[in-house]
């Protein structure tokens, strides 16, 4: 029995959901169903058409109707953790888009929940199968650096070109309950962890995103300290008109580098490398670290689904997306 036999239902056919039900298609999964209130008429019809998917209008009605094995958590922020919740009582396993919640309420039930069931989870941190991420992970692990002593890890852009088909204004980065550049950019603090180890907060400088008329969070400096000994500083911003995506790792030894210079395919974008610096402070190595941008996701739900089907927990569990949050 493969991993294309599971049953997996998709909640939320916004724009991730549709790339999943895609991906999961091309992957060879011929049981998809969706669950949406209010879908798009304009492309859910002729997506369940293209895709032979069942459609719901509530997340009970497809547990019980459509029984899956998978449940892909693809709501606004606000209902992630609830709806993740109903999904694991009914059996089902996790992949949970990010961040998991907008706050810690409910995550305690859906951690036992999730324990007593002996569930597969997962994260959504496709920044984990990016070439440029990997390959600094991978460099890390080889101590190609010595012992690392401080990173800087960055993510810029600028959320109005974020989704043209929405006004910013009226999308759930812009809400104050669910919204803000902290839990939309979730994955550098993911990365972050994923480098270093485990962390606590030690300082944050937030500032709101009032430039772009907004009064959630735009732009904040954290610093955090890692068990390991090293510190980093992590930049999130989406109020600024570049887009820059990297991080700098500072090791006994060396110095690693990753960087991307605007949204990867468009004009003007600059490739993504990962460069290796020895102790003399010159350039020891350069990687290229260029991907189609939906490769790093269908990684990471094949990488799901192999773990379902294997009875293996993946590598970015409910406790690493716990922590992150």
């Amino acid at each position: 029995m493969s991993f294309t036999d599971q049953k997996v239902l998709v909640l939320g056919c916004g724009s991730i959901g549709q790339r999943h039900l895609r991906n999961l298609h091309a992957l060879g999964v011929q049981q998809l169903a969706y669950s949406d209130p209010s879908p798009d008429p304009e492309v859910v019809p002729q997506l369940e058409k293209e895709l032979h998917l069942q459609g719901f209008s509530d997340t009970e009605t497809a547990l019980s109707t459509f029984k899956p094995d998978c449940v892909f958590i693809c709501l606004p922020t606000g209902l992630h953790s609830t709806q993740a919740l109903l999904a694991a009582k009914a059996g089902a396993h996790l992949f949970i888009e990010k961040p998991l919640s907008h706050s810690f309420d409910g995550i305690d039930e859906l951690v036992n929940e999730v324990k007593e069931k002996n569930l597969v989870t997962m994260s959504a941190c496709d920044m984990r199968f990016h070439p440029g991420p990997v390959k600094v992970k991978e460099l890390l692990d080889s101590g190609a650096i010595g012992d690392v002593l401080a990173a800087r890890i960055y993510a810029g852009s600028y959320l109005p070109r974020w989704r043209r088909k929405i006004p910013y204004k009226e999308s759930y980065s812009a809400d104050p309950k669910q919204g803000g550049v902290l839990l939309d950019l979730v994955h550098e603090i993911d990365l972050t962890l994923w480098y270093l180890g485990p962390a606590v907060l030690k300082n944050a400088v937030v500032l709101p995103a009032t430039s772009i008329g907004l009064e959630v969070d735009g732009l904040a400096e954290l610093s955090l300290q890692h068990e390991s000994g090293a510190t980093s500083n992590v930049h999130l911003s989406f109020i600024q008109q570049t887009w820059r995506r990297g991080c700098e790792i500072v090791g006994s030894k060396g110095t690693i580098e990753w960087y991307l210079r605007g949204v990867p395919g468009t004009e003007g974008a600059v490739s993504g490398k990962v460069e290796l610096y020895g102790d003399d402070g010159e350039l020891k190595e350069s990687f290229s670290a260029d991907e189609d941008p939906n490769q790093a996701y269908l990684a990471e739900e094949q990488h799901f689904l192999e773990c379902v089907h294997n009875g293996k927990q993946t590598c970015a569990p409910l406790s690493d997306v716990v922590a992150a949050l």
